[in-house]
């Protein structure tokens, strides 16, 4: 399963992006859990400065902006290629 957070105080671009990687997952059969962040003071340990902000397995992977389906698309393919890489020593499935 792949670990997913969306980092952002709520605002509609946070909203969106949450939106949008649920559609996508849904899409793809991916399992995921997603999880909302909106404590600032835990968003900025992530050293994300501009909302939202998505992380997965515990890699910052976007910041900034609703990122585009495609985008959101390439993040689930490169983790569910690797179906049972959810070790947390390794940077994840997603350290590119």
């Amino acid at each position: 399963m792949i670990n997913i957070k969306v980092l952002g105080t709520g605002c509609a671009n946070c909203k969106t992006t949450q939106k949008l990687i649920e559609e996508v997952a849904a899409e793809k059969n991916a399992q995921i859990q997603l999880e909302k962040v909106e404590d600032i003071q835990a968003i900025m340990a992530y050293g994300v400065m501009s909302t939202p902000g998505v992380v997965i397995d515990e890699k910052v992977v976007h910041s900034g902006g609703v990122p585009s389906r495609d985008t959101i698309a390439q993040w689930l393919e490169g983790c569910t290629e690797q179906s049972g890489s959810t070790s947390s020593g390794g940077g994840g499935c997603c350290s590119n």
